[in-house]
């Protein structure tokens, strides 16, 4: 398997949804929502690339660092990469229907395991794309971590009940879902929460609780005074909000505010590992990658999930090599040059 078979055999399937470009960077598929690209303008999408290509690596190759070591631990459990595939739902609406929700989402949590990492799965319009999601983990002796929807609270406890069954290894809920197009279009009942109300969410599990969408200090600072354990600072892929920041642009800030204090998953434009490392020195402990394992999915089943997440911590493997990174931890901002 190949990147040119998996690319050839995903934009067959993806057709008249994703067109599977060179570079995926939201230019031929703005204001496609449903459908793979950014909200309007698709300025947000597209930053989220814009934000990481105005960093470049400091080459180093006089030091002893021989053999980078690209492994972290989370959430109790030991991972051989940082890099893990984002939430995604919408098989018919958003690509096509080509392979079916429970097949896709079994080919990210399945391949993302084989790799030596970890999937998180979504939720969406149809209830069966969450319990999906719960199934997969299920089956993978819940090796995967569920994401809900901004619903009704007592909607999404409900929820976070059937990720305990499944024994997931964490929960919880993407913010940044608040104002999304296609659970509006479905008639799903999607709104903003406030402290107290995911405070309330928090307290409701004994599992550790991501909230996915940060994007300022402020809610940085409140998710971590409700109790959250994990934030993903992210956009929603310029999905939500056109004329958004990238992610990029805002995480240093974040993290200077809250790391140390709760974990912080940086998600947005990631196509290579030198985006990999850039969101490590910007301060990620770990990074979350969606579109192209979309087209390693439908491409290649989760042989292609898994090739995408073996290709790129490969790719950052070389970077901490020629940046002098002895292990993923010790990635710093010293390592990266900004240019305007």
């Amino acid at each position: 398997m190949n990147w040119n078979d998996i690319t050839k055999e995903a934009k067959e399937k993806l057709k008249g949804y994703c067109r599977v470009c060179p570079v995926c960077d939201g230019r031929m598929c703005a204001g496609e929502v449903p459908g793979m690209g950014g909200m309007g303008t698709g300025e947000a999408f597209k930053v989220n690339l814009k934000a990481l290509a105005r960093y470049r690596l400091r080459m180093r190759a006089v030091h002893g660092v021989k053999k980078p070591d690209t492994g972290i631990r989370l959430w109790g459990r030991d991972f051989k990469t940082p890099i893990m595939a984002a939430p995604m739902t919408g098989t018919t609406y958003n690509m096509g229907g080509q392979i079916t929700e429970q097949e896709f989402i079994d080919h990210i949590i399945s391949g993302s395991i084989d790799s030596g990492s970890i999937g998180f799965s979504g939720d969406g319009a149809d209830p069966a794309m969450f319990d999906s999601g719960v199934q997969a983990i299920k089956n993978n002796q819940g090796q995967g971590i569920p994401i809900i929807k901004p619903r009704a609270q007592e909607e999404i406890v409900k929820r976070i009940r059937s990720a305990e069954e499944a024994g997931a290894m964490a929960v919880g809920v993407d913010i940044d879902g608040a104002g999304l197009v296609t659970m509006a279009l479905k008639g799903q009942a999607v709104g903003p929460k406030d402290k107290h109300e995911i405070k309330e969410l928090v307290q409701s599990t004994d599992l550790p609780f991501v909230l996915k969408g940060i994007m300022t200090i402020d809610d940085a600072l409140d998710a971590l005074e409700a109790g959250v354990s994990t934030i993903v600072v992210s956009n929603h892929g310029g999905r939500v909000l056109d004329h958004t920041p990238g992610a990029a642009e805002v995480l240093p800030e974040i993290s200077e505010m809250v790391r140390g204090r709760m974990t912080i998953i940086a998600d947005g434009g990631v196509r290579s590992g030198s985006d990999v490392i850039k969101l490590l020195a910007l301060g990620a402990d770990a990074v979350l990658v969606g579109r192209p394992l979309i087209t390693g999915a439908f491409g290649g089943g989760k042989e292609g999930v898994s090739f995408v997440l073996n290709k790129y911590t490969q790719e950052l493997f070389q970077a901490m090599l020629l940046t002098g990174v002895p292990d993923v931890e010790k990635v710093c901002p010293g390592i990266l040059d900004h240019r305007d």
